[in-house]
């Protein structure tokens, strides 16, 4: 399901920090970040991706774009619906900014099971929001200079696990403002929290209750139907004033974690 907390244009040495949790069956096939491209002429794209679909959930560009994606939890599904998976990757590829981009998607956004997606274009400042839940027509804004969480439901919505990582995030920044922050750190000490709320906080989407209990907490490791469901990674990402980007990425291969750490210097806008 996916839970991301980001600090946008508001630190004193970043332009920007993310956190990305990425929750799935462990089952379904994956590759840990790398470089990879979807087509022999397209552009790279540093990221995950997932092997079913061929998608990715979060991934960036050497040209400084960047997007992330979230489902929405809802109780039902839409049959024969398109991969969201392929959101991320058309714009990380394409050449159209995030508005642009936004609106082309909201064309045929229910077309899509639904979904949150951040798009951004790091060198240019711009950041957009853009989801197709509720029905009706697609929500698209612009995402200001700040702080901002996206779990499940809007962007900034107070679900117990988005304020709770926020106010952790918020935290953390505070305490380091001045200093390098380790981005290792970051992931251990936010994004494996596997607290719960009292289930009495825990939003009502709709769906089975006991399983929305399991999924309350920012990093999860649980079962349904016997299935191992939980989180299958974590990435902090650092995108520095003078461009230089740092990606680290905690990953689940064979019951077993591992890391990766990939730096690139972001080209400048022509």
């Amino acid at each position: 399901m996916c839970i991301a907390a980001w600090a946008w244009h508001c630190h004193p040495t970043h332009r920007l920090l993310l956190l990305f949790n990425r929750d799935e069956y462990h089952s379904r096939p994956t590759q840990p970040a790398q470089w990879w491209a979807a087509g022999e002429e397209a552009k790279e794209i540093l990221g995950g991706r997932d092997e079913l679909g061929g998608g990715t959930w979060m991934g960036c560009t050497r040209d400084g774009k960047l997007a992330f994606l979230t489902n929405v939890r809802e109780p039902s599904s839409l049959i024969g619906a398109k991969t969201r998976g392929q959101l991320p990757v058309r714009f990380l590829q394409g050449s159209l900014c995030p508005l642009e981009y936004a609106t082309e998607i909201a064309k045929e956004a229910d077309q899509y099971n639904g979904f949150n997606l951040i798009l951004a274009d790091v060198n240019s400042g711009t950041m957009v929001y853009i989801s197709n839940r509720p029905g009706g027509d697609p929500v698209i804004q612009t995402v200001a200079p700040g702080l901002h969480v996206l779990s499940n439901a809007a962007i900034n919505s107070p679900w117990p696990k988005a304020m709770r990582l926020g106010q952790g995030f918020k935290r953390y920044l505070a305490i380091h403002d001045d200093a390098e922050a380790s981005l290792k750190q970051m992931v251990e000490e936010l994004m494996m929290d596997t607290a719960r709320p009292d289930r009495s906080m825990v939003p009502d989407t709709g769906d089975d209750p006991e399983w929305e209990y399991k999924l309350s907490s920012i990093f999860i490791d649980t079962a349904k139907e016997q299935a191992r469901y939980g989180t299958r990674s974590m990435v902090a990402l650092a995108a520095k004033l003078e461009g230089e980007v740092t990606f680290y990425e905690r990953y689940l291969e064979n019951s077993l974690w591992k890391e990766n750490l990939i730096q690139f210097q972001m080209e400048k806008a022509q």
